[in-house]
Formats: structure tokens, sequence, C-alpha cells
């Protein structure tokens, strides 16, 4: 794969990473009852990983419950809920790929400072956050119209990102592009370069995510996520702009 700006890792990379990872203790899942979180946790579940996944009380957890793997529900937030969870088991590492819908409040900073603050509370060292490309510095990867509508998104997303950073826990920050529902290309790759737009399956996004937790080269980084066979010319704009969604 070529290298434009920083690293760029492919999934084939990151699994072969992940499957000699031998840490004790296992992985706290936020958002991981769909979407890109039940691909996280699908990916976890299927290297060995014990898994445990934060839920509210009306998620559906019936994937979750195909998969066998924990749950412990509650608010993210909700910072006592968080702390809870976070106290629950010996975790090695938090993953969050907490978003919003459409006329509820949004978790990008409350929910990630809850993660941030817990995990710190219960001695977990490492985070996985999942955002969006448009926020930070890859704003020039998207249009000005996806600005204008996704702007208060991404500020929020912003300040969870500066939060975790400067907490001291060993992070990496995934942005995704636009994200299609199907199935694995085995082409989605990481890149430090902020520039880079287009789109990635959620099956490979989850791997990627996956990939990170356990893979020193990813400490304390940022990447975006795009399908190397979709990658847009800037500005992209994202199919999601005009419905917000989970990540």
């Amino acid at each position: 794969m070529p290298n434009r700006r920083g690293v760029i890792v492919g999934v084939s990379a990151l699994l072969l990473a992940a499957s000699a990872h031998g840490a004790e203790g296992g992985v706290l899942v936020f958002g991981g009852n769909r979407a890109t979180g039940l691909e996280i946790v699908k990916t976890l579940v299927a290297r060995g990983d014990k898994v445990t996944v934060f839920v509210r009380p009306t998620s559906d957890v019936a994937e979750l419950t195909k998969l066998g793997v924990t749950t412990v529900t509650g608010d993210a937030l909700n910072p006592a809920d968080v702390l809870k969870a976070a106290r629950s088991a010996k975790f090695r590492a938090v993953v969050s790929s907490l978003g919003g819908k459409r006329g509820e409040p949004r978790p990008d900073f409350e929910g990630t400072k809850n993660i941030v603050d817990a995990a710190k509370a219960a001695g977990i060292p490492r985070m996985v956050l999942v955002t969006a490309i448009g926020t930070g510095d890859s704003v020039k990867a998207v249009s000005e119209l996806t600005v204008k509508v996704l702007g208060p998104v991404y500020a929020e997303k912003v300040k969870g990102e500066d939060y975790l950073k400067a907490s001291g826990l060993t992070y990496t920050i995934v942005r995704p592009g636009g994200l299609k529902d199907l199935p694995p290309t085995g082409d989605g790759m990481l890149t430090e370069d902020v520039t880079i737009g287009g789109d990635i399956h959620r099956s490979d996004l989850g791997r990627l995510v996956a990939g990170t937790i356990d893979d020193a080269l990813t400490f304390n980084k940022i990447y975006s996520a795009v399908d190397k066979n979709m990658i847009a010319a800037a500005p992209m704009v994202p199919r999601q702009e005009l419905t917000p969604r989970n990540p």
C-alpha cells in the first residue's frame, strides 16, 4: 500500500499483530450492540478475547447473546453507571464507538469523558476511540456542506478526542469515512494522512479497530480509516451527513 503521509496499516497486518496479543484482562466495549461496535465485538470474540459490552436498558442484545459476551446495563451519560462497568471485571482496554441518533443527547464528549474518567479510576490503561473523518485536523477531508451540517457534532467529537489525549491513558483514535453495511473487502486501512477521505465497510472497520488494541505501533496516534479502493478526492461528502448515525 502507498505511504502518502504517515503510516498506512492494512487489516491483515493488524489482525496478525492482534493474534499474538497474549495480554491479560478483557476488553470493555461501549456502543457494541450494533453497527461498528458490533463488528468490533465480533472480531474480538473470534480471536478469543473476553468481551464485556456496555448497553442501555432498551438496547437489543440478541446478537450479543448469540456471541456469548457479558453485558453490563447503564447510561453512558451517567458517570456512576460507567464506573460500575469499568470495575465489573479486569480489563486491559476499553473501546468506544458511541454515537447518537437524531433527537437524543449526544455522548460524543460527555460519554467519552465518563469513559475516560472511569478507565482511569479503574486502572484500565488503554482506550481506543472511534470518531469520524471531519473531526479535528481531518476537517480538510470533508466538504464545507458537511461541516455546515455536522459542525456541532464534530465540535463535540473534538472535545472528546482532546479529553482522551490529555488523560494520560494510552490511546488510539480512529476516524472512519463513509460507512457501508456490507461484507468485508479486506482492503480497509488506517492512515495518518488527514487529507484522505472515502468509504469503508463497517466489517472492515471493526477489524481495524480491534486490531489496534494491542498493537504498540498504533499507541497514542490518530488515524483515518477508509478502504484503499474507495478513497475519495477531498473534500468528500459523506452519505450520512444529513442523518448522523452511530459510528
